[in-house]
């Protein structure tokens, strides 16, 4: 039987560890900039958590949940449910506010496989917790768009809206309910389901059949009270302060039940279908929910794989992680355990080695050397062993030279 990765998941190569690397780098980079500290959490978690935060008429909960232990422990589908149950059982509210924090890790969900789309994906993220300040909205959306911005990626929209509190959403949804159930008939058989039990949700349907008739859906920009326009009105004021272009979107409102207030998505052409490389919101009432003391909050999320597929569509070169320096090669057996030895000096000195192995000629030592991409070789034999010296060979230029081991190392240790 040939064994291969589950469907949905993926191998990560060493060709593509450079792009894994310098993501890393760069989200690094901006959570120093920003003064976001990192948290890990577990990979898995109590299944009510996701019940109590996610909600049950998300397509998350029904459908791609990966449910363990009898359904009581669920392998983690999104990243901020976690951080904010960290937050409250570890005291965080003690801390001064907000607090801001980043993660990386897996992120699971059961889903048809598509491009940029998997079972499993790694998931950078950022939360801000204990802050409502619409300055906070604009903080977390600039810390997104930098980030794209030190990635190299371009041609990226950053789409906006507000979708309203407790406050002002009940008038808003009979609105909806009622525009959607005159066509019912037209609806896909997940939005039939979710006009009964989460009629937000219809916004969100990628069906194309559904497009029409949410564009033509009621606005529940048109609905918000009047501290969640004014709200709204500051973070567009914020971020047009801070040259960050955005298009309102007035039908955006993410797949998650806890979202309040601000809702935005960063969108690449360079993913086709499935465009949006990142997005996140406002979550003011989660903490509470969650049974902790009331807390806002706000946060940002972005799959690694599909910035990988925006770098490479758009041709983003990315740094070479540091190659090895040296192939140590052998002739005879003698040769062999001093081998081993000149090869722990110079890895002890701090130079990338690779060792020959096995039974090769000199021969075949060298051009797999080559094959390495390596720019030097040691070669040691009987005659240098007896002599105290190596033979250090230019393999771009074919040259060699014979010289003292001590003085091999310490040019070996320049070029590092």
């Amino acid at each position: 039987m040939l064994y291969k990765a589950p469907r949905g998941m993926q191998d990560i190569l060493p060709e593509d560890q450079p792009y894994w690397a310098f993501i890393m780098q760069k989200a690094e980079e901006v959570c120093r900039l920003y003064g976001y500290e990192r948290i890990d959490t577990p990979a898995f978690e109590d299944t009510a958590l996701f019940l109590h935060s996610v909600g049950e008429g998300t397509d998350i909960v029904e459908k791609q949940m990966y449910r363990l232990s009898e359904g009581e422990l669920a392998l983690r589908p999104e990243g901020t449910a976690p951080v904010c149950r960290a937050y409250i059982e570890h005291g965080m509210h003690n801390l001064p506010q907000p607090v801001r924090l980043y993660y990386v890790g897996p992120i699971f969900r059961y889903e048809r496989p598509q491009k940029g789309r998997y079972r499993q994906h790694q998931q950078f993220g950022v939360e801000a917790i204990g802050e409502s300040a619409p300055a906070l909205d604009a903080e977390v959306i600039s810390l997104a768009c930098r980030l794209y911005e030190m990635l190299g990626l371009k041609e990226s929209r950053l789409l906006l809206n507000s979708i309203g509190c407790p406050m002002c959403r009940p008038g808003y949804l009979d609105d909806l309910r009622a525009y959607y159930s005159s066509r019912s008939e037209h609806l896909c058989p997940d939005c039939r389901r979710r006009l009964l039990r989460n009629p937000l949700r219809l916004l969100d349907c990628k069906q194309a059949s559904c497009q029409r008739t949410i564009a033509e859906a009621p606005r529940l920009s048109e609905h918000l009270c009047t501290d969640c326009a004014a709200h709204f009105g500051t973070v567009k004021m914020h971020l047009t302060g801070l040259g960050i272009p955005f298009e309102l979107d007035p039908h955006l409102v993410r797949g998650l039940d806890y979202y309040t207030r601000t809702v935005f998505e960063v969108q690449s052409g360079e993913l086709g279908a499935q465009s949006a490389l990142g997005g996140g919101g406002r979550y003011d009432g989660l903490i509470e929910q969650l049974g902790g003391r009331p807390a806002a909050g706000i946060g940002f999320a972005t799959g690694i794989e599909r910035i990988i597929l925006g770098l490479k569509g758009q041709g983003v070169s990315v740094p070479a992680p540091p190659a090895a320096t040296v192939y140590v090669a052998f002739m005879g057996e003698a040769a062999r355990e001093r081998a081993v030895a000149l090869a722990a000096d110079l890895r002890g000195a701090g130079v990338s080695t690779i060792l020959a192995m096995g039974d090769r000629s000199l021969k075949a030592q060298l051009k797999q050397a080559n094959a390495l991409g390596l720019p030097k070789a040691v070669i040691l034999g009987e005659e240098e062993m007896e002599k105290g010296t190596v033979m250090l060979r230019d393999m771009a230029r074919g040259e060699q030279e014979e010289m003292p081991i001590e003085k091999a190392v310490a040019l070996l240790k320049t070029e590092v």
